[in-house]
């Protein structure tokens, strides 16, 4: 496939989709997430950085459910750019916030080869942040990982698919879709 799918071919790769899990399962595991992240928090003021766009849902729905003093910022890195298929990084904007001696949490949708990741803690740690921990809305379950092994926090394990929904996407479309989906193998 070349280029960004039009909407109707969108609705067609939502259609055929294999729901993984449902709002309602998608919600349940939100909160879950969200008292792992206060219990082990306790007592920190942490900036939390959202990874832009995939990360956009995930942190929407994360930060209502955190009762703690924190700071918002937003980072954008990217290997994707609308496509199925991680390429080299590219850095499109750097958090604004100071980082040194503080705790970091950063909110991505998900983990996968880890390498956009791994890069954004190091670039945190880079910065002089005391502390930098990682939260995911799905991990997706692998062999091996060549980039961050594992997620601090992780809501939801998904197959080795191509998968879309709560702020993940296909070719930039379906981040919207109400559940996290897998696309059947005829359209990856």
């Amino acid at each position: 496939m070349t280029g960004a799918p039009a909407g109707d071919e969108a609705r067609r790769v939502l259609e055929s989709a294999e729901l993984l899990y449902d709002r309602a399962e998608v919600e349940a595991a939100l909160d879950r997430m969200a008292t792992a992240i206060e219990q082990r928090l306790a007592g920190r003021e942490p900036v939390v950085l959202c990874v832009m766009n995939g990360g956009l849902v995930p942190t929407g729905r994360i930060l209502p459910r955190l009762g703690m003093p924190l700071r918002l910022d937003y980072i954008h890195a990217t290997r994707y750019r609308g496509g199925t298929a991680g390429g080299t990084l590219e850095w499109l904007r750097e958090p604004r916030l100071e980082l040194a001696g503080q705790t970091v949490l950063v909110v991505d949708d998900i983990l996968d080869q880890g390498l956009t990741l791994k890069a954004i803690v190091e670039a945190c740690r880079g910065r002089g942040a005391r502390e930098v921990f990682t939260a995911v809305l799905v991990e997706k379950v692998l062999a091996q990982r060549p980039g961050l092994a594992q997620a601090d926090f992780t809501a939801l394990t998904v197959p080795d698919r191509y998968v879309f929904g709560y702020g993940m996407d296909y070719h930039e479309y379906l981040r919207n879709a109400p559940g996290i989906y897998a696309v059947a193998a005829r359209c990856e």
